[in-house]
């Protein structure tokens, strides 16, 4: 491959084959020269600018390749690092993943980027390392630090490691709410619409409060708020935390109530349960064979968690206001499930034979 003369800035993206980083490419066009370190090519039709760079974060001889041929393409100043890429299941608690990619991963990616010169490094964190708060109540970004699994607990760990090892490179810590686009591509929202659809007898039960609910974020809005960060990047403070999600967060029972009505023009009840008897319950679903369980046991001491921010700083900083909210787009994402079931299952990785009869 021939060296890469541009007057474009560089901009390098890990996990660019990820949903972030894919919409990221697919948003910021040609405006800049996208290397896209990534163990696999982006799903979606790159821009021309992006070259795709095998790699492994897992293995520093590897990632150190990558670097290398970042060097060999003439690439020795970075307008800005976009650090997407991350280990995230919902399968277990916990995983040795967490510590090898989200944490080694990141220290492996700042010590190889030392002889680089690099205006910019954005680290995609969640809203999930903080405390969570009671309805009423708005968490900004000096809310306490509370993490209370294997992914918020890598997060936090590795932006830690961030603050410690940056050097005199300007950081920004985003911590984004829970994503999803037109097409919903969130687990735990497409899972709840699922069970509804599927007329489940788990879908009107709950061991937490239904009053309490979650922030979300609209996929666009997120790589609205990345474009931003990267093009104001020499007006932001040397440290940036910014929490990035909608401003509204509806309850539980609030989302039970518009997809059930969506779906069958009646709202629901849910009710609550015993934290103990549901836990009991997961494990029981979890043995039964042929079982495709997505809830499990570990949830349920979550289920209380309630998020809602206050986002007065990335509104100050970077001039960002979300365009979307979950409330408006729920009514198209039902509806593409009533249109279209199996292609709905299929693009939301759900298995297809646990369709309801039509």
């Amino acid at each position: 491959m021939a060296t890469i003369e541009t007057g474009l800035g560089t901009v390098i993206i890990t996990g660019s084959s990820g949903l972030i980083g894919s919409a990221f490419l697919a948003h910021a066009g040609e405006r800049y020269t996208e290397l896209c370190l990534d163990s696999k090519a982006p799903p979606r039709l790159a821009p021309k600018t992006a070259h795709i760079i095998p790699c492994d974060l897992t293995s520093d001889e590897n990632l150190h390749q990558a670097l290398d041929e970042v060097r060999r393409l003439g690439h020795r100043r970075i307008a800005s690092i976009l650090h997407l890429a991350a280990y995230y299941s919902f399968a277990s608690e916990s995983s040795p993943l967490y510590e090898q990619v989200n944490v080694r991963g990141t220290e492996q990616l700042l010590h190889g980027l030392r002889d680089f010169e690099v205006e910019q490094f954005i680290f995609a964190s969640t809203m999930l390392v903080h405390a969570p708060c009671e309805p009423g109540a708005r968490i900004n970004e000096d809310w306490p630090l509370q993490p209370k699994w294997s992914y918020p607990k890598s997060k936090v760990a590795a932006e830690q490691l961030i603050l410690r090892e940056r050097g005199d490179v300007p950081v920004v810590l985003m911590r984004i709410g829970a994503l999803y686009d037109d097409h919903c591509h969130s687990i735990p929202l497409t899972q709840q619409i699922r069970r509804i659809y599927e007329k489940r007898f788990v879908s009107r039960i709950l061991s937490g409060n239904v009053t309490h609910g979650v922030a979300f974020l609209h996929m666009e809005d997120m790589v609205t708020a990345l474009a931003l960060a990267v093009e104001r990047r020499k007006e932001l403070p040397q440290v940036t935390t910014l929490l990035i999600g909608e401003s509204e967060t509806l309850s539980y029972d609030e989302l039970q109530r518009t997809i059930s009505r969506q779906l069958y023009g009646q709202e629901w009840v849910t009710h609550q349960i015993p934290k103990r008897l549901a836990k009991f319950g997961c494990w029981l679903q979890n043995l039964l064979p042929g079982a495709d369980p997505f809830l499990k046991p570990w949830m349920i001491d979550l289920s209380d968690d309630h998020y809602a921010f206050d986002i007065s700083r990335a509104r100050t900083l970077l001039g960002w206001e979300p365009r979307h909210s979950l409330r408006t787009s729920l009514p198209s994402i039902i509806n593409e499930l009533k249109l279209d079931p199996e292609g709905w299952y299929e693009n939301n990785h759900l298995r297809a034979k646990t369709l309801p009869s039509q």
